[in-house]
């Protein structure tokens, strides 16, 4: 199973690179079916890939100018708050056992997969939905869509840190509508936001917590390898083209995840 899990690590990284973004979501299943690892401790771990592999795909946007610093800041400060209170103070509070049905009962470990999977179904409709391209031209901004961005940056903040995913499917959309981002310097400054978010996330996070740094280091490095290999596929690939039949994977697992834990 370790070998899938390594294989997958490589397929995350090329998503990530030819895609932009989406695979990222696929490291927590990857980490509780193929690693072995409960759902919390996978959660941890994913904050470390998902914050190292960003920062390896943002190298190229910032080399072309394809990254609003600011805009990161408005919308990561109150994401990088609500991670750091939901790692430390809200997931704490989640009982072992959260309720039971009749002999069923849903543990900690349940309860947050199949937030996961929710979350990924999400992401899927975002990614198959075909939505028209925007292109807009960096102007001014209202004070009121900047305090609605840092709001939302809040709420992916609390995402982030119960499910360890990086929330870029909910960030470029903000970036764009609300702070009038134009899409390419969109992805690269969401890149940027996602890597402090699920850094910050996971340093902030891991007293108390035996990490093994080898597996981590290890998946890590498979998945900037997948990120590499992706970013060259991307010149000869046109990678939109391939995000809505991603959309479909992503939204199988999510529904496979949900039978499993519910009724397998």
């Amino acid at each position: 199973m370790e070998i899938f899990g390594y294989i997958a690590s490589v397929l995350i990284g090329i998503s990530l690179g030819l895609i932009g973004g989406g695979g990222s979501i696929l490291t927590v299943p990857v980490l509780v079916y193929l690693f072995g690892l409960d759902a919390f401790l996978a959660t941890e771990y994913s904050l470390f890939i998902v914050g190292i592999s960003s920062i390896v795909g943002s190298f190229a946007y910032f080399k072309k100018g394809l990254v609003n610093l600011k805009r990161a800041f408005i919308f990561g400060i109150p994401s990088i708050i609500s991670i750091f209170l939901t790692r430390n103070y809200l997931v704490p509070l989640i009982p072992d056992e959260v309720f039971s049905i009749s002999n069923f009962v849903v543990t900690k470990n349940i309860f947050l997969l199949l937030i996961f999977a929710g979350l990924m179904i999400l992401a899927s409709y975002k990614m198959i939905k075909k939505s028209p391209k925007l292109e807009l031209q960096a102007v001014e901004i209202d004070k009121n869509k900047t305090i609605l961005a840092a709001g939302e940056g809040f709420v992916v903040g609390i995402l982030t840190g119960l499910v360890g995913a990086g929330g870029g499917f909910m960030i470029i959309p903000a970036l764009v509508n609300l702070l009038k981002t134009p899409m390419k310097v969109a992805i690269g400054t969401s890149l940027v936001i996602i890597s402090l978010n699920s850094l910050i996330g996971f340093f902030l996070s891991i007293k108390n917590i035996e990490i093994d740094w080898k597996l981590l280091a290890t998946i890590s490095s498979i998945a900037i390898i997948g990120i590499i290999i992706g970013a060259q596929l991307s010149k000869k690939i046109d990678g939109e083209k391939l995000k809505p039949a991603f959309g479909w994977f992503i939204l199988i697992m999510g529904i496979y995840i949900i039978v499993k834990e519910l009724f397998i």
